[in-house]
């Protein structure tokens, strides 16, 4: 029995491979259509797009385009080739904008560009496509069913971009502590404009003592006669970090700092104390 039953697997297997050839050889559209159509329900996606491949231009301007022009679209997401799938499904809301499809393929096409966004260190160029279109899908579709999804999507790319962001001024921080000006100046700056530019982010808490500490290391390294006002520019981000965390878990490191930095004012005043006796 056990062998009849692989028999019979092996030989629907054989048939199906056949017929597959068959139609794909031949110029019958139809047949193609209701092949291509049977194999997408049953998730055989990449037959699917083959056929749906072949006769997707016979169809163009007809009745049935519009349906061979989506599944061609999702047989790609499927199959997850992402840049083909964002590709088809932007050609898709072109040429069908009245669908009842559209929000579908709109979803589905961010989806496929939100696929391919790599790690926060890389080049975030299909991450910014995929905020783009995603954000466009939130703003014309609220009632979706994709809604959240897609919320939480973009809420996920948003922070992998205040990542690469935050990352990098990080890196201008340590580069900073080797006693190079010019880094710790541009650690200081890049922190300014990512507190600026990302009020809400995660990051932010961190992101003020990190400008803390490179105002303090800019400060130490600096000439004296500029070293009290950049002592006191620290003591000022400081301020700013412990005014919007009182209970900050950086606490205890930005009060050793803050007393080097009193420590150190101390002693530049001490000069002008002892010129007035």
């Amino acid at each position: 029995m056990r062998q009849f039953l692989l028999l019979m697997v092996a030989s629907l297997a054989l048939s199906s491979c056949n017929e597959y050839q068959k139609v794909l050889k031949n110029e019958d559209v139809k047949a193609k259509y209701d092949l291509a159509q049977k194999y997408y329900e049953e998730k055989d996606f990449k037959r699917a797009n083959r056929l749906f491949e072949q006769i997707a231009p016979k169809y163009a301007g007809k009745p049935q385009g519009e349906r061979v022009m989506f599944f061609l679209a999702d047989t790609y997401f499927q199959r997850e080739d992402f840049n083909m799938a964002g590709y088809q499904f932007e050609r898709f809301l072109k040429q069908y904008p009245k669908s009842d499809k559209v929000p579908e393929a709109a979803f589905y096409g961010a989806k496929s560009y939100y696929s391919l966004s790599p790690n926060y260190s890389l080049d975030q160029a299909d991450t910014d496509k995929a905020l783009t279109k995603l954000q466009t899908f939130i703003n014309t579709y609220g009632e979706s069913k994709f809604f959240e999804e897609a919320n939480v999507m973009a809420k996920e790319l948003t922070t992998k971009k205040e990542q690469k962001a935050f990352e990098i001024a990080k890196q201008y921080t340590k580069l900073g502590e080797f006693y190079d000006l010019q880094y710790s100046k541009s650690a200081v700056a890049a922190f300014d404009n990512f507190i600026s530019d990302h009020p809400g982010s995660i990051f932010r808490e961190e992101a003020l003592f990190k400008k803390f500490e490179a105002s303090t290391n800019l400060a130490f390294n600096s000439f004296e006669y500029v070293k009290k006002e950049r002592l006191e520019n620290a003591k000022v981000a400081r301020a700013a970090l412990f005014k919007n965390f009182p209970e900050t878990q950086f606490a205890e490191k930005a009060n050793k700092l803050l007393e080097k930095i009193n420590k150190e004012l101390r002693v530049s005043l001490q000069p002008e104390v002892l010129s007035t006796k």
